[in-house]
């Protein structure tokens, strides 16, 4: 069992380093071949990438704020 401080103090620090490697994913997948792509490639790529990573800090964000049993 962790406390609700650790396990927040946990959460924040894995979704702080998760949205840093992301970031980085992205803007190399950016700056590299979607350069080339079609327009309609670009924008697709762009609004999925602006909006995936919001699936695994939301249920991160859940499991820090889950009540203790």
């Amino acid at each position: 069992m962790m406390q609700p401080r650790i396990r927040k103090l946990t959460g924040t620090v894995v979704l702080l380093v998760f949205l840093m490697v992301y970031v980085g994913a992205v803007a190399a997948v950016a700056a590299g071949r979607i350069t080339i792509a079609a327009p309609w490639a670009q924008l697709t790529f762009f609004v999925l990438a602006g909006l995936l990573w919001v699936i695994p800090a939301g249920l991160l964000i859940g499991w820090m704020q889950r009540p203790d049993r």
